[in-house]
């Protein structure tokens, strides 16, 4: 039996929280779900959420090449997963970081004042960062398994070991 992938990179899109004009691309790619599942054809969906490689050497910080020493910006209130890793880094090297929060509504407003293709990358991040997108729910167990369980005899890297090359 044959089984369909779409392509299903970033954010799960029946378990988001977007805004503008990331929203509208989250949209359609949840009509391109709908209309896969009507065919009745087998399929799966693989959502891969943000790729830790890209975000990780830099603690999300743009315009960086490596993790920041000084201050780290945090966008939204700083959920405990954001705390967590900036939690993590500073364990590393030693010592506490200044931590820059952008509340909710300044953000909103930057992304709204942020040309294209800028825009959606920051309306992205608002969802991952300040939604919350990525780790805000459940997997369902009727329809969804997290990715390590299928795989098991793949070693997997930490984002603890992940971040020891940075130091």
């Amino acid at each position: 039996m044959q089984r369909f992938f779409p392509s299903e990179f970033g954010n799960d899109v029946d378990r988001v929280h977007a805004v503008e004009p990331a929203k509208s691309a989250f949209e359609t790619k949840a009509k391109i779900r709908r209309a896969i599942e009507a065919t009745g054809i087998p399929y799966t969906c693989v959502s891969s959420n943000v790729f830790a490689g890209y975000f990780l050497p830099t603690l999300a910080q743009p315009g960086v090449t490596s993790p920041p020493r000084d201050k780290v910006v945090i966008l939204g209130d700083g959920n405990p997963k954001d705390h967590e890793l900036v939690a993590l880094w500073e364990k590393k090297i030693g010592k506490t970081i200044e931590k820059i929060y952008v509340p909710e509504d300044p953000f909103l407003k930057n992304i709204e004042e942020t040309p294209f293709p800028v825009k959606i990358v920051h309306a992205i991040g608002h969802s991952v960062f300040v939604k919350g997108d990525h780790i805000n729910f459940e997997i369902e167990k009727s329809f969804g398994v997290e990715a390590s369980k299928l795989y098991q005899d793949v070693t997997y890297t930490t984002v603890d070991e992940y971040l020891n090359q940075f130091f």
